[in-house]
């Protein structure tokens, strides 16, 4: 099941979050921008001490409770998705979620890079990709 997606840019700023999951303790605006800004220096600093270079960094923070997958594009934007730890692999919803980000985001022209997301279609097509993809199990 997916809970959440998060989409940080090459800066390290939280440009898009959206919980999915009901009854979940929710964390605040600020509590999202911490966790964005923590992910990010993580995982260039994991992408510096791997000892295979080049390394594209932290893919996967496994916990008892939860996973959080990272996908990060060649333009440095990371897409998170936090999910049950039972999820095998998140490789196909991720890049879903990014040929959305891509469509319905990047070629808006009214989008101005790095800023937040505040794109009605991207936001619904996102959480419809989010319903098929937990209703599927």
């Amino acid at each position: 099941m997916l809970h959440a997606i998060l989409i940080i840019n090459k800066a390290g700023g939280l440009i898009y979050n959206r919980d999915f999951t009901e009854g979940l303790a929710k964390l605040t605006s600020n509590e999202y921008l911490v966790m964005a800004g923590t992910f990010h220096g993580v995982h260039a600093i994991t992408s510096r001490i791997s000892p295979v270079s080049p390394s594209s960094g932290m893919e996967v923070l496994e916990t008892d409770t939860f996973k959080i997958f990272c996908f990060q594009t060649l333009t440095g934007v990371k897409f998170l998705l936090i999910t049950d730890p039972s999820q095998a692999n998140v490789d196909v919803p991720s890049r879903r979620v990014y040929e959305l980000y891509a469509d319905f985001v990047m070629k808006n022209p009214f989008y101005n890079p790095e800023m937040p997301i505040r794109i009605d279609l991207f936001d619904a097509n996102v959480q419809k990709l989010v319903r098929q993809l937990n209703a599927a199990g």
